[in-house]
């Protein structure tokens, strides 16, 4: 008599079949759900409720920079450093350096008075002339009078000359040079003027003479001869 052969039962007729291995199967996946919460609760990292106000600081998982390590804000050596962010430039506490005023270069004060100054010197003389001159009258009659001034030239070489005299007042009728040629004149009310035709050679001499009427008087206030004063009065 031949045996017959059993058929292999399926798989889920074999889970159907056996409720603890659903049992096994929950328990299994509920361990690995359980291992993988736990190690993502472990990877996260808790932050203080007040953390540092400056923004390097308040991002996770960015490496500080060591406080031992060199200022970044121009501190004193060996001071600690505020932590930076890589990537992030720190802010500086350093206020600007004040620009120094420039000497002032104003005027002296009121109450300061400059050294007085030298006073200037006179001017030099002037060279005397060589031209003198001495006055005389020649002759008088009713209402007026002629005179002269004599003209020398002491030098050693000719001259020229200017003759002036002063009255208070009068009329001039003429003038003119003895032996020589005549040189201009004038008469303006009170001051008569004769200048030299030609210089007066060294050692010669020379009368100069005029006409005068109405001055009350045969004497002149001045007589000059280059701005001497003329002799005889």
């Amino acid at each position: 008599m031949s045996r017959s052969r059993r058929a292999a039962p399926s798989p889920a007729s074999a889970v159907t079949s056996s409720p603890w291995v659903l049992v096994a199967i929950g328990v299994v996946v509920m361990v690995v759900l359980l291992v993988v919460a736990l190690g993502s609760v472990r990877g996260r990292r808790t932050f203080p409720t007040q953390g540092p106000t400056d923004p390097a600081m308040s991002l996770p998982g960015l490496p500080v920079a060591s406080a031992t390590g060199p200022s970044v804000t121009g501190g004193a050596p060996g001071a600690a450093s505020r932590p930076v962010a890589p990537g992030l430039s720190p802010r500086s506490t350093v206020l600007p350096a004040r620009p120094t005023p420039a000497a002032s270069t104003g005027s002296p004060r009121g109450d300061v008075r400059p050294a007085p100054s030298a006073p200037p010197s006179p001017p030099p003389p002037a060279p005397r002339s060589a031209v003198t001159g001495r006055y005389g009258v020649v002759n008088t009659f009713d209402g007026g009078f002629i005179g002269e001034v004599l003209l020398v030239n002491a030098g050693r070489s000719a001259h020229g000359w200017t003759v002036r005299l002063t009255f208070p007042r009068g009329r001039l009728v003429t003038a003119w040079v003895e032996g020589a040629e005549q040189g201009p004149f004038g008469f303006d009310g009170r001051v008569f003027t004769y200048r030299s035709g030609v210089d007066l050679g060294a050692g010669a001499s020379v009368p100069v003479r005029f006409h005068f009427e109405q001055t009350g008087t045969t004497r002149p206030d001045s007589c000059t001869v280059d701005g001497v004063t003329c002799a005889g009065l």
